[in-house]
C-alpha cells in the first residue's frame, strides 16, 4: 500500500515505479472538500489509538467523505474561511442555517435575532466564501415550514423577502452555487404545492433545490419527486442528501421517525457522477453521527455522537438507496 504521507512527487514516482495506474475518476469520485478534523475523523483516530481498531476502520468510513460546514452561530466567517483556506481550490459545502423563527422552537430552535440581523449574518456569510468554489445549502427546513402550519402565518412573508435575498446575495459571488431547500417527498407530498414556496422564496434565480437534508427516504423516491419537481420549477437541477437513508425510511408507526431512528445505515457516497441528468450531486449533507434531538438517548440536536455514527457504519445496507445500488436509468 502506498504511503498516504508522501508528498505529490514522492507519490507520482512511486506510482511510476510500481506501474500502478490511477485513472482520474477512481481517485476523485467528487470535487468537495473533505475536512481532515471532523468529528468523525477524531473519533476513529481516539479509537485507534485505544485499540479499538475495528471501530476505527467503521468510523473512517463516515471521515473519508466529505460533509458540510453548518453555519448556525452569529459569526460565520471563521468556520468558512478556515475551510476555504484549506480547502485549497476545492469546492466547500456549506450549510446556511440562521432563518430567523428557525425550526419553529423545535428541537433546533434559535436563528437570527430579526430579519436586517440576518440578511447582515448572510452578507458576512457570503463575503467570506470570496472567490473560492462553493456549493450552499440555503435553510434547511424553511420553505416546507411555510406549508405544514409550524411557522405562523404572520411570519410567512418575511421569510419568503430573506430567503429571496439571501439567494441574491449569495449568487454575487462568482463561484458560488446555492440550492434552496425543499424538504422531502414525505413532508409536501404533492410537488405542485411547493412549486410556489419554493418560487416566492427566489427558486429562479437559484441553481436549484436540495432534498431530503437530514431525513431518511430511500432514493427511488426522492429520486421521482425531484424529477417532478424540477419540470414545474422549468428545468431545476438538484441535490440529495444520501448521508442515512441507506435502509429507506424507519418502519411506520415509529413516533418522531425523523429523529434518531434505529437501524438506519449510510447511504450513497458523495459525488457529482451521479448518472441523472437533473441531481447535481448525492451529499451527506447531515452529517452521519450528529444528533437529530435529545430523543432516543441522543444528546441535544447537531451534537457529535458517536454511537449512533458507529451503528450507521457497521450495518450492512438493507433496501434501495444503499451506496452499492447503481443508479437507475
Amino acid at each position: 500500500m502506498l504511503n498516504r504521507a508522501l508528498t505529490a512527487p514522492a507519490l507520482l514516482a512511486a506510482l511510476l515505479t510500481t506501474g500502478v495506474t490511477t485513472p482520474a475518476a477512481a481517485q476523485d469520485p467528487h470535487p468537495f472538500w473533505v475536512d481532515p478534523q471532523s468529528a468523525a475523523a477524531r473519533q476513529a483516530e481516539t479509537w485507534q489509538q485505544a485499540g479499538r481498531i475495528e471501530d476505527a476502520r467503521q468510523m473512517r468510513r463516515i471521515a473519508e467523505q466529505p460533509t458540510p460546514t453548518w453555519l448556525a452561530d452569529a459569526d460565520p466567517t471563521f468556520g468558512i474561511e478556515r475551510a476555504v483556506r484549506e480547502a485549497d481550490g476545492r469546492t466547500v459545502l456549506l450549510v446556511a442555517y440562521r432563518i430567523p423563527h428557525r425550526d419553529c422552537g423545535q428541537y433546533s430552535a434559535g436563528g437570527a435575532e430579526s430579519g436586517p440581523a440576518y440578511l447582515r449574518w448572510i452578507d458576512r456569510f457570503a463575503a467570506a466564501i470570496g472567490d473560492a468554489p462553493a456549493l450552499v445549502i440555503l435553510e434547511p427546513d424553511a420553505v416546507p415550514h411555510l406549508l405544514d402550519g409550524c411557522t405562523p402565518a404572520r411570519f410567512h412573508d418575511e421569510r419568503v423577502d430573506l430567503l429571496t435575498k439571501a439567494v441574491d446575495r449569495l449568487k454575487q459571488q462568482p463561484r458560488t452555487k446555492v440550492y434552496l431547500d425543499a424538504g422531502h417527498p414525505a413532508w409536501v407530498p404533492n410537488p405542485w404545492r411547493m412549486v410556489p414556496a419554493l418560487m416566492r422564496a427566489g427558486a429562479a434565480r437559484a441553481d436549484g433545490f436540495a432534498l431530503n437534508v437530514s431525513n431518511f427516504r430511500a432514493d427511488a423516491e426522492v429520486i421521482a419527486y425531484g424529477n417532478t419537481l424540477g419540470e414545474l420549477l422549468g428545468g431545476k437541477h438538484f441535490v440529495m442528501d444520501t448521508s442515512r437513508n441507506g435502509s429507506g425510511p424507519p418502519p411506520p408507526g415509529l413516533a418522531e421517525p425523523w429523529c434518531n431512528p434505529p437501524g438506519r445505515t449510510l447511504g450513497r457516497t458523495p459525488t457529482t457522477a451521479t448518472g441523472h441528468p437533473r441531481i447535481d450531486a448525492f451529499l451527506w449533507i447531515k452529517h452521519p453521527g450528529d444528533s437529530d434531538g435529545a430523543c432516543r438517548g441522543g444528546p441535544p440536536a447537531g451534537n457529535w455522537w458517536p454511537d449512533y455514527a458507529l451503528d450507521l457504519a457497521r450495518r450492512p445496507d438493507k433496501a434501495p438507496g444503499s451506496r452499492t445500488e447503481k443508479p437507475a436509468p
